[in-house]
């Protein structure tokens, strides 16, 4: 039997993965903004009302989780939404939303839950990023902002934390049908010069049909269980070409470019 505490869990990712855990004999402790739509209290599961941006909100919830069943075995980094949007419409409010909920929740979380993870043989730290955490993306310069942010600490983490029984993974979706995109996504105030690359996008976006994102809960059951868990774990088919285009290209670059890198 293993206990969770994942953020997120109204909807998505957070209450399917808590919905696999609890079936399976785990407990749970689940936090969203709206608690209203999860279960009710019980042997098994511990909903909390929590706002990932706020730090000191974040550890009374980790800590009361953690007393209430007796220590934390998985984390989830779940929390998060779509910024859409080009750079330059994007304001200073929703720039530091972003980045508040993103990636500085995850870094709150992350902090309150190492002394805990710390004490448990095997402690796992899910953080859940994007294929958008390794490749950037029109329209999401922010999200992706956030993401990488998330990937490059989790990186460094995983070093420190990994030689005191702490393994960490970075989950890397690609595109599923949740709520990301839908009504928990914010939108800037769109600048007419940018409207055919909107376009351009949002075309690609209806080529592609998301998965079905109940597909990831076994799959995020079995990670958790293994013994050796991966620091980077993409979920569909989509992410791998797209991350390997990516680093392909940037090693053909850096490549191109040696003899000028090398006389500085």
């Amino acid at each position: 039997m293993k206990t969770w505490f994942i953020t997120g869990a109204s909807r998505g990712f957070g209450r399917l993965w808590a919905e696999a855990a609890r079936k399976r004999g785990d407990r749970v402790a689940a936090t969203a903004r709206s608690i209203e739509t999860l279960p009710a209290p019980s042997d098994d599961f511990l909903p909390l009302r929590l706002d990932v941006t706020d730090r000191a909100a974040v550890q009374a919830a980790v800590e009361r989780a953690a007393t209430r069943f007796g220590g934390l075995d998985v984390v989830v980094n779940n929390a998060g939404y779509g910024l859409f949007g080009m750079l330059e419409e994007v304001t200073e409010e929703q720039a530091r939303a972003q980045l508040d909920t993103n990636f500085f929740g995850a870094l709150w979380v992350t902090q309150a839950a190492l002394p805990f993870l710390r004490a448990r043989p095997g402690g796992h730290l899910l953080q859940v990023s994007s294929i958008g955490g390794l490749v950037g993306f029109p329209t999401l310069s922010l999200y992706n902002a956030s993401k990488w942010a998330l990937e490059g600490m989790s990186e460094a983490l995983a070093q420190e934390v990994g030689p005191l029984g702490v393994r960490v993974t970075i989950v890397e979706p690609g595109p599923y049908g949740t709520d990301w995109s839908g009504s928990s996504a914010v939108h800037t105030e769109p600048i007419a010069a940018y409207e055919p690359i909107r376009a351009a996008r949002r075309a690609g976006a209806t080529a592609r049909a998301p998965r079905d994102p109940a597909l990831t809960s076994d799959v995020i059951l079995e990670l958790v269980d293994a013994e050796e868990p991966p620091l980077r774990l993409f979920l569909g088919d989509y992410p791998y070409p797209i991350a390997a285009g990516a680093y392909q290209e940037r090693l053909r670059t850096w490549d191109a470019w040696r003899a000028l890198s090398t006389r500085a």
